[in-house]
């Protein structure tokens, strides 16, 4: 069944953080597959910039730890980038996966799943120009038919600040180590976002009611183990950003 954030389930929803962690290697196709087969709803990923302006989806800053090879990746083309083995960090029988485009990601969800696709902090520049991760994340976003399934997060309120004032822009969510005080509750204010993103061991039940009042859902991360998950589930919270699929009661779906 294809979901979408104006027809929402009553219930909420079970997300795959950077895909299915706990069984795949993050941020990679296989991860995505295997996401959606355990029956997510939504699936969080990280996206960045190549050296040659390409939207890649890749966690770190640098390709050491999650590819075979090293160093920025602001500092290497697609092409370099392509020619990394993504998946046998995790496992050897990994080792046919690659770094993905957006836009693979995007083709390869639709119909079956929505999408959480995080900013990182470092691709933003000062200076907004024509082909900035921004513009490219809305324009990819919008020429896959994705707008209705796609949220754009980002720790960076300069980031969602600039999606805002697009027009028609895609749904927003701030991402946060800390709670619900005035600063942050002013900034989900100032970009009408859809959802707030907060650390998990920092939200209380008053933080998530606070949250709702607004007209804004609540999607914690990261969970690994059944008692965290039903714990958020108990202050009301709106969906699980989970690194384990096994931790969310399957009751709850």
């Amino acid at each position: 069944m294809s979901l979408k954030l104006n027809t929402l389930p009553g219930r909420p929803l079970l997300i795959g953080h950077r895909g299915y962690p706990a069984r795949f290697p993050e941020n990679t196709l296989a991860a995505f597959f295997g996401a959606m087969d355990a029956g997510c709803d939504m699936i969080e990923l990280d996206v960045t910039l190549t050296a040659d302006r390409k939207v890649v989806v890749i966690h770190d800053d640098t390709l050491d730890r999650t590819t075979s090879g090293e160093g920025p990746v602001r500092e290497r083309t697609l092409a370099e980038i392509r020619s990394l083995d993504a998946g046998s960090w995790f496992a050897p029988r990994f080792n046919t996966e690659r770094v993905p485009l957006l836009a693979e990601v995007i083709a390869a969800t639709a119909g079956r799943c929505m999408l959480n696709i995080e900013i990182k902090e470092s691709a933003f520049e000062e200076d907004f120009p024509d082909d900035s991760v921004e513009r490219q994340v809305v324009e990819q976003v919008a020429a896959g038919a994705a707008r209705d399934r796609v949220i754009i997060s980002s720790f960076d309120r300069r980031i969602l600040e600039r999606i805002a004032a697009l027009p028609h822009p895609p749904a927003l969510a701030f991402i946060t180590d800390t709670g619900a005080d005035p600063e942050n509750t002013g900034v989900l204010c100032a970009i009408r976002a859809f959802s707030w993103h907060p650390r998990r061991t920092v939200l209380t039940a008053d933080q998530v009611d606070r949250v709702h009042a607004l007209g804004m859902r609540v999607y914690p991360w990261t969970i690994n183990t059944r008692p965290e998950a039903e714990a958020l589930l108990g202050m009301g919270v709106d969906g699980l950003i989970c690194n384990e699929m096994d931790a969310f009661p399957r009751a709850a779906t």
